[in-house]
């Protein structure tokens, strides 16, 4: 019952609102990539930033 309960709160921790994005704007430019509208290594360095932004920030909440 607690893994559930430890689940449901890391569920609920993931959805927020930067979260969302960062998913969507990966969705998007990894579709543009699939249907080649944008080359694939415009993509890579597009998502690799939203990434790094999205993790830089994440660990900043942590630090002490």
């Amino acid at each position: 019952m607690q893994e559930l309960r430890d689940f449901l709160k890391n569920l609920a921790a993931m959805v927020k609102v930067k979260t969302v994005v960062t998913l969507t704007v990966i969705g998007v430019f990894a579709h543009l990539a699939v249907t080649a509208a944008i080359p694939a290594d415009t993509v890579m360095t597009i998502v690799t930033m939203v990434v790094a932004f999205y993790f830089g920030t994440q660990s900043e909440h942590k630090a002490p």
